[in-house]
């Protein structure tokens, strides 16, 4: 809830300064926004002066910029005597100014065929690769996609014996994804428990998740307890209720991380890069990111700061959900970069792109 409060007074804060800026305020912060998002460099008053519709001098664009400035819009850095937005301009910007465009029809059956060649040629799986890929491609950033691997209808079950006390769980989706898991043998079980235990199973999953198993779990004992002998009820028990492993619950992709070393502006810029690929190396922190994401539709940008996870890069994430049939939540997908990012261009990209998945999903492909 303090987080909810938070947001709400920052919300309100942004509605007051923008009610605070005239036209000719909110044109030459506009210009300032516009340039660094294009080129990265600091804009100042004499060019600022000439790009105006309206004759200003440039001694009275630095009034202005020093009106902005103070309001903490934006900041000189020490290299130039132009000005940069901060973050909490950045995100002024976003939600109170920004023009979002829309993709034309090119952009739109692009990501279309490739989306779907990739489902159709490959898996689900590939198509969310692909659409990592593909974000990168077009933003210029990192594509990023995060989804819940438990969410994917199963197709079969298989129990290998490893040793007398140990065995594998491989559970293949319908999607064409593998996870294997380990459990442990009740003593004394017979090799041909197994067998049963994966026929039982394989009779009554087709199409369903792990979890819509587990929720099924008290009127399969019924059944087993009629069908099957104790010992190949408890495996398939176990086998059933184990939990993920450790980082499998969540299923990250990340493609065009050298994207990022492109159009670097000084040695900083490097040093911000390299934080952020430590930053992408740590999947959970980046899963916990694009977890936010999920409640809630549509897209969702997180500027610089505040998050903690970009607390040192900088760096900006644009994403959006994606979903099944009904509603439930599949995974998140999105594009990371610097705070520069083209939100205007990416922001419609995402979201497009989440929801040709969700039809890919829902077609069944």
């Amino acid at each position: 809830m303090a987080n909810e409060n938070d947001a709400s007074r920052a919300s309100a804060a942004r509605a007051q300064t923008l009610s605070d800026l005239n036209e000719r305020s909110r044109e030459i912060f506009r210009q300032i926004v516009e340039n660094y998002l294009a080129s990265g460099e600091p804009l100042g008053s004499r060019n600022i002066s000439r790009l105006l519709s309206v004759s200003l001098s440039p001694a009275s664009v630095r009034n202005v910029m020093a009106d902005l400035e103070h309001a903490g819009l934006i900041y000189a850095p020490h290299t130039s005597a132009g000005r940069l937005p901060t973050e909490s301009g950045l995100r002024f910007f976003v939600d109170a100014m920004l023009e979002i465009g829309d993709l034309d029809r090119t952009e739109r059956e692009r990501i279309e065929v490739e989306m779907r060649a990739a489902a159709m040629e490959q898996n689900f799986e590939g198509a969310l690769a692909q659409a990592s890929a593909m974000l990168s491609g077009l933003s210029r950033g990192a594509g990023v996609v995060a989804t819940t691997k438990q969410d994917a209808p199963l197709k079969h079950i298989e129990f290998v014996r490893l040793d007398p006390a140990r065995a594998l769980v491989v559970l293949v989706s319908e999607d064409g994804s593998v996870e294997n898991r380990l459990l442990d043998l009740p003593p004394g079980l017979p090799a041909s428990a197994l067998v049963e235990a994966g026929n039982f199973l394989n009779a009554r999953i087709r199409g369903k998740t792990l979890g819509d198993i587990k929720h099924e779990a008290q009127a399969m004992r019924e059944t087993m307890e009629q069908e099957l002998d104790a010992l190949t009820a408890r495996l398939i028990e176990a086998g059933v209720a184990m939990p993920a492993q450790s980082g499998e619950a969540r299923h990250l992709i990340v493609r065009g991380q050298a994207n990022l070393l492109e159009d670097l502006k000084a040695i900083e810029d490097l040093e911000r890069i390299r934080l952020l690929f430590d930053d992408l190396e740590t999947q959970t922190d980046v899963v916990e990111l694009l977890t936010r994401t999920e409640h809630g539709e549509g897209v969702r940008i997180f500027i610089g700061s505040e998050n903690k996870l970009f607390s040192l890069s900088g760096s900006s994430l644009i994403a959006a959900p994606f979903h099944d049939p009904q509603q439930k939540l599949v995974g998140v997908l999105g594009v990371i970069g610097p705070t520069r990012l083209n939100y205007a261009r990416i922001v419609p990209m995402v979201d497009y792109t989440a929801r040709v998945l969700s039809r890919i999903i829902k077609e069944g492909r």
